[in-house]
């Protein structure tokens, strides 16, 4: 099985280009190889270099290194392994000196060092295109590695090599020119001096520059992906975790981040379970002093989210009703008739017709929910979801034509939210049972909402009941049962008791 951080075909192509550098190098640019010919030469090196890939694709294709990600080392030592048996054949066969096969050995390791280099920052580019979404690499492993320290080390090898190699060729072609004098009264020697040296440069600056590309490629890629991931939080989205592909400066930082979004999603979901919890408290209060259920809660809750979802896909609404606004929706719909705390016994509890006087009194209710969210809200801090309570309170009882309550508001004037609820509430206490009325079926409370589209209700909201009714039906039966299910569960654990 071939390793995915082995790439083939690169690593083939890479090879193939080493060897023909190499070879034009010794059989047409370098003018101190005149014992032999270029064609003798190119099989030389062509030899070496298919056996080389040969030996990297079936013996050394999963080799730790790889795994690692070190192409460089293993190539360099791939190269320097191979040059020597080269050099040796040069040696004994065209008695090279000691200069040309220490070229060799150097060229081919540098060859091999660079060609690796390569393959090393390709095979990074490809892991992490792969991987930038997977879970494990948002954390850190093994040692620590400078990234500014990686990158100083490789220009500062790179020049040195460069250094070496030109002095090398500098003192070599001068060694040349004086045992040929010749050449250098004729010109044709400084010509074959600065043919090699630029082609030596041109070569040199080729693989110097795809070097730094593949680096620069893969460290935006990194910074992108991190960038992106902080845009998904700055946006809300506080589960996006930072990439960190490597144990670095970049990984490091990221990591780090990781580790203060991970604090402050903890934060926030402590804040969120105990803001949760008072709903859920506030709520209770005023559902044991009133004869409604706390299934009356649950349900219009979860109208209400029903209702803006549906409306969330046009245009008009979209901007407002996010998901997370929906979400504060859903969470702040329980308080709604929180303020009927402060309505006496006698009046709330009531089974028959409120008179005019008790009915007065009673219409109080969402000003005292309102009044009593503000008084949390001044010792809070102002957020959302107390705003959004706050709104729901006191203004559920609007009507669209201007003669709900307490503030007579009228059409657009009622917040959106307090819209939702007015059908949510009405819709529930119609289709319920209460002391008062006998429970009604779907059809008749829809044709008594329809009724009421355009005085009481947002005309919109009554289309979009319309069009989710059947979501109400199934809201609706889902609590029934599950109130029966109550009911029954307790009966039993009476009869058990008995």
């Amino acid at each position: 099985m071939v390793n995915p951080s082995y790439d083939r075909r690169l690593t083939f192509k890479l090879y193939v280009i080493a060897g023909v550098v190499f070879a034009l190098y010794g059989g047409r640019v370098c003018p101190f190889l005149e014992s032999l010919t270029a064609k003798e030469i190119f099989f030389h090196v062509g030899l070496t270099f298919l056996l080389l890939f040969l030996a990297r694709h079936f013996l050394l294709s999963r080799h730790p290194l790889i795994e690692e990600q070190n192409h460089a080392k293993l190539d360099s030592t791939l190269f320097f392994m191979a040059s020597i048996p080269l050099a040796l054949f040069y040696n004994v066969y065209y008695s090279f000196g000691l200069e040309s096969n220490f070229k060799v050995i150097l060229g081919m390791t540098l060859f091999g060092f660079l060609s690796g280099l390569i393959l090393q920052l390709s095979s990074k580019i490809e892991h992490f295109s792969e991987m930038k979404d997977n879970a494990e690499i948002f954390k850190l492993s093994g040692e620590r590695q400078s990234i500014v320290k990686q990158m100083g080390i490789m220009i500062t090898a790179l020049i040195i090599t460069l250094t070496t190699l030109l002095s090398m060729v500098a003192v070599k072609d001068i060694f040349w020119l004086e045992h040929n004098p010749e050449r250098l009264i004729d010109g044709s020697g400084t010509i074959s001096v600065l043919k090699e040296f630029l082609y030596i440069s041109v070569v040199m600056l080729c693989y110097v520059v795809t070097i730094l590309m593949l680096w620069a490629k893969l460290t935006r890629q990194i910074l992108l992906s991190q960038e992106s991931s902080l845009l998904e939080v700055t946006k809300g989205n506080i589960e996006k975790r930072l990439p960190v592909f490597e144990h670095n400066e970049l990984g490091s930082m990221a990591s780090l981040t990781n580790h203060m979004l991970d604090s402050l999603q903890s934060s926030q979901d402590e804040v969120k379970t105990t803001r949760d919890v008072a709903i859920v408290s506030l709520s209770a209060l005023a559902e044991s002093r009133d004869n409604e259920t706390g299934a009356h809660i649950l349900r219009t809750q979860e109208y209400v989210r029903a209702l803006a979802t549906y409306l969330s896909q046009f245009d008009k609404h979209k901007q407002l009703l996010t998901p997370d606004y929906i979400e504060l929706l859903y969470k702040s719909a329980p308080l709604h008739d929180v303020g009927k705390v402060g309505i006496p016994d006698n009046i709330l509890l009531k089974p028959g017709k409120l008179t005019e006087e008790e009915f007065e009194i009673m219409k109080a209710h969402p000003e005292i929910g309102s009044n009593a969210l503000s008084i949390a809200e001044k010792h809070l801090g102002s957020n959302s979801f107390l705003r959004l309570a706050k709104e729901i309170s006191l203004t559920h009882h609007e009507k669209w034509d201007g003669s709900g309550y307490p503030k007579s508001l009228a059409g657009e004037e009622i917040p959106i939210s307090g819209r939702l609820m007015a059908i949510a509430d009405v819709y529930d206490a119609l289709i319920c049972e209460r002391i008062y009325k006998k429970a009604f079926p779907h059809e008749q409370a829809k044709a008594i909402i329809i009724e009421g589209r355009g005085s009481h209700f947002d005309p919109e909201i009554v289309d979009a009941f319309l069009a989710i009714e059947q979501e109400f039906i199934d809201i609706a039966d889902k609590y029934r049962r599950i109130e029966r299910e109550e009911n029954a569960q307790a009966e039993e654990e009476i009869r058990a008791q008995a």
